[in-house]
């Protein structure tokens, strides 16, 4: 029997954009599959309540519960490093895998990783959250070296309200943000569904699109041993050689 590639995904609870997306993305691929534990996220602010949500201790049983799976990678798929700083999620891998034996990655570690393979110094933001939010993660951006040039935001709070934002906003903003030119546009939210979006996006603006929830998958297939090239249809990322 061929080895499988299982790829075990931390879930916000009321996320329900990163299962069905991800699961197509790599639907392709011989016998790779992804699996899920949640774990409870309902709002992004920077509110006290909320940012509690993303302390290490829920996501760590979440990631136990996965190892029974013997999943090959552990990846936290969201975004909270954005607005909590991204030596958070350096700490929560650490913790991962010193918990369960099992590498870790999360979206916005291979959102940056991204970035710097591909030399991008200037980028567009696309996100379903608040000014506050926002704000705050084109400063963790720029402490890194990035300098987001143009951004989006719809001033969401609700986690669950941001899986029922329409194809056509999330292009519109999208195509706000290329009017500047930037290098890269990022679509940083996973429970935006951007991704489905990015091929046709890409192609009509010839400006790389990166999200965070095709970031990830990238990241986890490569840690897991599978070349990400082998995802069709989902841009450049999963294509460009570098």
């Amino acid at each position: 029997m061929t080895k499988r590639v299982l790829l075990g995904m931390l879930t916000p609870s009321s996320n329900t954009t990163l299962e069905p997306v991800t699961s197509a993305m790599v639907a392709e691929l011989p016998n790779v599959s992804a699996h899920f534990g949640r774990f409870r996220v309902t709002e992004i602010s920077l509110r006290e309540q909320a940012l509690a949500q993303f302390d290490n201790a829920p996501l760590l049983e979440a990631a136990r519960l996965l190892a029974d799976a013997h999943v090959d990678v552990i990846a936290w798929n969201g975004t909270s490093a954005g607005w909590l700083g991204f030596e958070a999620d350096i700490q929560l891998c650490q913790e991962i895998t010193a918990a369960t034996g099992i590498p870790a990655t999360t979206s916005v570690l291979a959102i940056v990783e991204i970035l710097r393979d591909r030399h991008i110094t200037q980028f567009g933001l696309v996100t379903p959250y608040l000014m506050e939010v926002q704000e705050q993660i084109i400063t963790n951006f720029a402490k890194e070296g990035f300098d987001c040039i143009a951004e989006q935001h719809l001033d969401l709070s609700v986690n669950f309200a941001f899986s029922e934002v329409t194809a056509d906003q999330i292009t519109a903003m999208i195509h706000k943000v290329a009017a500047a030119h930037p290098q890269a546009i990022v679509t940083f939210c996973t429970n935006l569904r951007a991704a489905p979006l990015v091929n046709k996006l890409e192609q009509a603006l010839g400006i790389p699109i990166y999200d965070t929830i095709s970031a990830v998958v990238w990241k986890s297939l490569q840690m897991a041993g599978v070349d990400p090239i082998g995802v069709k249809g989902w841009g450049r990322l999963f294509t460009d050689v570098y």
